[in-house]
């Protein structure tokens, strides 16, 4: 009788040479991997299994429990494999459309776990089980679950209105209220997670950042004004200043990277200084890490210019007279 199921049991080999297949050369193809890792194998085995119970005589109890458990079985990783294609497809899309929708895991994991619970559903109903009693169950438990997971909760939803109202999106540079700045990284089932210019990470929750008061450097557009302010001795000749100061600006509006080639910069007296006659140079960046370079450019030309043109930028003075006291 072995003899007769030897050439069978055979066939246990395959899930195992579709598994070793996968794993040194299939693991290699990243689109593959993300989608089927482990299905084939999982599907060979299953296969295999249905076909040797076929080859052996079970009761008709043991038959249909068999049955069913490769059914429940299949459906489950089929939804596995479905739910892994919509999200990385939902990822591709959205990441394609960045500018309309956020490529974020909150709305990813949303949709693989919808998939799968309509997955469960179907496996459910094919072994026979009423989903009525147990969506009945899970209502009544429902008020104790939500109480006991609150924290989560609210910042799942808080995620969610962060998504939907559309004013902070991943790539947005955000500044928060405490001062906390950076390019938004991803926003999670709990956590947005903030990149800043240091590549340090800020983790901040979704409920704590939908009632934070948040300064959005990408809305309504990325440019953004670069404020310079300026000081120069109270012996220059201010229509000169103003004419040298826009010469120099129009100049680094034009030559560096990041700056807005066709803004035209402009200057404002400010103020009567303690030292010096005040006043702001308005250059404009793209966006928010381009200001750096553009006001580091603008500060080295002008001082040199400046300097041909015997434009004198004062030091700090100040004028202490001292008085001796007689004695009486």
């Amino acid at each position: 009788m072995i003899k007769q199921y030897f050439p069978l049991a055979g066939l246990l080999f395959v899930p195992l040479l579709v598994f070793f297949v996968e794993r040194l050369f299939l693991k290699r193809l990243k689109f593959y991997w993300d989608i089927f890792k482990f299905i084939p194998a999982l599907w060979s085995l299953l296969f295999v299994l249905y076909i040797l119970s076929e080859e052996v005589k079970l009761p008709a109890s043991l038959r249909l429990i068999k049955d069913k458990a490769l059914w429940v079985v299949f459906i489950l990783s089929l939804s596995l494999l479905t739910s892994r294609l919509v999200a990385l497809l939902l990822r591709m899309y959205m990441n394609r459309y960045r500018q309309e929708m956020p490529a974020v895991s909150l709305v990813v994991q949303a949709s693989k776990v919808l998939v799968l619970l309509v997955g469960v559903i179907i496996a459910l109903d094919k072994i026979g089980i009423a989903i009525a009693p147990i969506l009945t169950a899970l209502g009544v438990g429902g008020l104790a679950v939500a109480l006991a997971l609150r924290d989560t909760l609210e910042n799942l939803f808080a995620g969610f209105h962060v998504l939907a109202s559309g004013q902070i999106k991943v790539g947005n540079y955000i500044r928060l209220e405490g001062g906390e700045e950076g390019f938004v990284e991803d926003i999670t089932w709990r956590n947005t997670v903030i990149r800043q210019p240091s590549d340090n990470l800020i983790i901040v929750p979704n409920s704590k950042l939908s009632s934070s008061i948040v300064i959005n450097f990408h809305k309504p557009d990325s440019e953004l004004a670069v404020i310079v302010p300026v000081g120069v001795s109270y012996d220059s000749d201010l229509e000169k200043v103003e004419k040298i100061t826009i010469e120099v600006a129009k100049e680094v509006q034009k030559e560096v990277e990041g700056a807005v080639p066709d803004f035209e910069p402009f200057i404002r007296y400010t103020a009567f200084g303690d030292f010096s006659i005040n006043f702001n140079v308005i250059l404009r960046a793209k966006d928010v890490p381009s200001q750096h370079i553009l006001r580091h450019e603008f500060i080295k030309r002008l001082k040199r210019r400046y300097e041909e043109e015997d434009i004198k930028i004062p030091f700090p003075i100040r004028e202490v007279y001292l008085r001796s006291l007689s004695k009486e």
